[in-house]
């Protein structure tokens, strides 16, 4: 029996997922990222261990992606956070063509074709409005947990609008409806609908082609799920049994199978580990490269109340009077 352990550390949470030789999951784990990577890796695969039942010994091969899969040092290959989505997506969902991934530091639309390749692709990390920790902070100021989110904004009757497109001033804004007496659920709903809406519009910058799926840490949110779907008018595909946000852990393990496979096929050894002598860098690979959707950089709104956007315009004003 052949055990992949695939490993995503993500900025906010990591996740690691072991499949056997019959694409099965053997087991999961999801815990804080923090500061340091490094522990954070090394945690995370213990705890996986612990929920399989294995020895590390007994895992053949180990693939990491994410935001610090360089810091695994137990990987025998690494893969971008966008191949492995794709790839987890399709395998799932074998119609899906447009991916959205909100994660807790930055958002992801995603194109694929039918094998899993990524065909355009657009992130948002500049402002934390259009990501997980914006719910997360609006939440933490109400006295709300993260699991508390979904179900409490579920019981909303009227979202209230939350315009702000910066996190910063959204929390003024929150402040505000609180202080009109606007009921907590209607404002986290409200949050839900700006972040839904942000997320669609990033979709549309890929070309929103049928088949969406959702992934990411979101999907534990029905409340999230729903305003995303209100948005789009269709329906969105989510991995059952938490693997919607195990996804890129899905889809590093699930190449790191293929790869395996093709290497005792040819009666090839597995490679060391990142942390062994001898190891070398995996040269990235052309079939695996992605399509940007070449746009200009848009501003966080057009009347300059982001930051990015007033210490331009200070920039430019200095300039001017320099010259």
């Amino acid at each position: 029996m052949l055990y992949v352990a695939g490993i995503d550390i993500g900025s906010t949470y990591s996740k690691a997922i072991v499949l056997n030789d019959k694409r099965e999951v053997v087991g999961s784990a999801v815990r804080r990222t923090g500061f340091k990577l490094g522990q954070a890796s090394e945690g995370v695969f213990d705890e996986l261990l612990k929920a399989c039942g294995l020895e590390r010994s007994q895992i053949n091969y180990v693939a990491a992606t994410g935001y610090g899969r360089f810091t695994v040092a137990y990987r025998h290959t690494q893969v971008t956070e966008l191949t492995a989505h794709a790839q987890a997506a399709v395998h799932l969902f074998p119609d899906t063509r447009t991916i959205l991934d909100i994660g807790g530091q930055d958002i992801k639309a995603i194109r694929v074709d039918e094998t899993g390749r990524v065909r355009a692709f657009r992130l948002n990390d500049k402002c934390a409005a259009g990501t997980g920790a914006f719910l997360e902070k609006t939440a933490r100021y109400l006295g709300l947990t993260t699991d508390d989110i979904g179900p409490y904004a579920m019981r909303s009757t009227k979202p209230v609008e939350v315009s702000s497109v910066c996190a910063v001033f959204a929390e003024s804004e929150v402040i505000n409806h609180l202080s009109n007496g606007i009921p907590a659920e209607d404002i986290m709903m409200g949050a839900m609908v700006a972040l839904g809406g942000r997320a669609v519009q990033l979709m549309r910058r890929v070309g929103l082609e049928p088949g969406f799926m959702l992934t990411g840490g979101m999907t534990r949110n029905v409340a999230m799920v729903d305003a995303l779907e209100k948005s789009l008018a269709a329906k969105l595909s989510v991995a059952p049994n938490g693997l919607g946000q195990l996804n890129g852990a899905y889809g590093a393990a699930f190449l790191g199978l293929r790869r395996i496979e093709k290497l005792l096929a040819e009666g090839k050894p597995i490679p060391p580990t990142a942390g062994q002598e001898g190891y070398v860098e995996p040269a990235s690979r052309r079939r695996w490269s992605a399509i940007p959707v070449r746009k200009s950089v848009e501003p966080c709104n057009l009347s300059a109340d982001c930051p990015a956007v007033v210490k331009q315009i200070v920039i430019q004003k200095f300039a001017a009077l320099v010259a």
